[in-house]
């Protein structure tokens, strides 16, 4: 199946920086590119409530935001398949929907409406936490350079359970894609009831979390593609500031986020939620099987 790319749009600079991001991600992958405006004010107040006011509907806007956003997208790539689509429906819900049928879904940092002071728009943060599958979300950069590739390093944060990750298996079709170099990244720590003054045995627990960390590194990557460009790493330190350190100079940071079909709150966990609203680059959320 030829499952789209999906981005979401308001017309906000931000989240045509996502529409060139999405284009890009679609023409690697041969993909259709879908994008998606969606806002309840046309089903509460209605176009003809704002022509009483003399104002514009909201409607006509959102379609004209979507066809530049899709003529943006075009220039970037001509051959692309486009789809367009205005839904009077909360952002929340209709993105997360949409990702139901995406290959995955990129989003801006935050809306027209954001606060500049926000470091995550609230609709990006309940994207991540509850799409089925990955979601993109570009932070916003200060020198506007944010864009797929530029630097050619995708960094993948290693978890305990790295076996059968779908986050990994993500950050390896990136690099693949991208013909990026892979750094998968391990943090570790020491447990303090661990550390000793002891002279004969300093450095050693440390020694031994450290090669914990490694050996969990090679199990993640023992079936690694050959013609991927493979850097291993490990750190010691929490893993949402070892991963934040480790997004300076990336292109994409990705992490996995355990999903519970019965949990009604966010869940992304502490450094899915951490790296989104401090990386230094775009962050990719991949859902996993809890």
């Amino acid at each position: 199946m030829d499952l789209p790319i999906v981005v979401g749009v308001d017309g906000s600079e931000p989240s045509l920086r996502a529409v060139d991001w999405a284009a890009d991600e679609a023409a690697l992958r041969g993909a259709p590119l879908r994008l998606v405006y969606a806002s309840l004010w046309e089903r509460y107040e209605g176009a003809a409530l704002a022509q009483d006011f003399g104002k514009p509907s909201e409607q006509v806007m959102a379609e004209d935001i979507v066809r530049t956003a899709a003529q943006r997208a075009r220039l970037r790539h001509s051959d692309l398949r486009i789809s367009t689509d205005v839904l009077p429906e909360e952002p929340e819900y209709a993105l997360v929907r949409e990702g139901h049928g995406a290959a995955a879904l990129v989003l801006g940092t935050r809306g027209r409406s954001g606060v500049v002071e926000m470091l995550l728009g609230s609709v990006s943060l309940a994207v991540a936490a509850h799409a089925t599958c990955p979601v993109i979300v570009l932070r916003g950069s200060h020198d506007n350079q944010v864009r797929a590739g530029a630097r050619g390093r995708i960094v993948v944060g290693v978890g305990e359970r790295a076996t059968d990750s779908a986050a990994l298996r993500f950050a390896v079709q990136e690099a693949e894609l991208r013909h990026a170099t892979l750094e998968a990244v391990r943090a570790w720590r020491r447990p303090v009831h661990e550390s000793t003054d002891h002279p004969l045995l300093a450095g050693e627990p440390a020694r031994l979390h450290e090669q914990q960390a490694a050996e969990v590194l090679e199990q993640a990557l023992k079936d690694a593609p050959e013609g991927v460009d493979l850097s291993r790493r490990t750190v010691e330190g929490p893993a949402r500031r070892v991963l934040t350190d480790a997004s300076h100079g990336a292109d994409l940071l990705v992490v996995g986020a355990r999903r519970n079909p019965g949990h009604l709150g966010l869940q992304l966990g502490r450094v899915a939620h951490a790296v989104l609203h401090r990386s230094a680059c775009a962050v990719a959320v991949v859902p996993e099987r809890a």
